[in-house]
């Protein structure tokens, strides 16, 4: 069983735009390609997983949120990081679905499909319910993304490279 890193997409490895739904817009956040390529180099399976209710309020459809991640995916590979697997929840807040974080449908069903060690994982966003959802599938660690450094009881780190210093550290 390998470790992964469970990551939110908007705000911790992209500019979060707010309801993104064109590919296009796909912009990188300073130190993402560098967090995400320490993991790797370390043995980590790259796993993005983000709550994308623009599709459950009628914001933008499934096939727009896809060419999202795939962009986003494309842009990474060509920056010499492969992320092993994307999921999303494509429900609206009020749809009482398993998946959308803060529960942890997303990371269990990850982990199942990819045999991940829960207890040597970690799980990396820009919000608290990102932070949530890694301590209740269980993950080792899980740190926010914040310049607010009194946010939660969480480990908080500006970025996502310091996220992976903070983490392959911890080990």
């Amino acid at each position: 069983m390998r470790p992964a890193v469970f990551l939110d997409r908007d705000g911790a490895i992209i500019v979060d735009k707010n309801y993104l739904s064109d590919p296009e817009g796909v912009e990188l956040l300073p130190h993402a390609v560098e967090g995400l390529r320490k993991f790797q180099a370390a043995g980590y399976l790259l796993i993005i997983i983000t709550n994308q209710s623009g599709v459950g309020r009628g914001l933008f459809s499934a096939q727009q949120a896809e060419a999202v991640n795939d962009r986003l995916v494309q842009i990474l590979a060509h920056n010499g990081v492969t992320i092993d697997d994307a999921y999303y929840c494509p429900h609206a807040p009020d749809d009482n679905c398993q998946c959308r974080k803060p529960l942890p449908g997303m990371i269990l069903q990850a982990a199942d499909k990819h045999g991940i060690d829960l207890s040597k994982s970690v799980t990396i966003g820009d919000k608290d319910s990102d932070v949530q959802a890694g301590r209740t599938a269980g993950c080792r660690l899980s740190i926010l993304i914040s310049t607010d450094t009194q946010k939660m009881d969480s480990v908080t780190v500006p970025n996502l490279e310091a996220a992976a210093d903070v983490a392959l550290e911890a080990q």
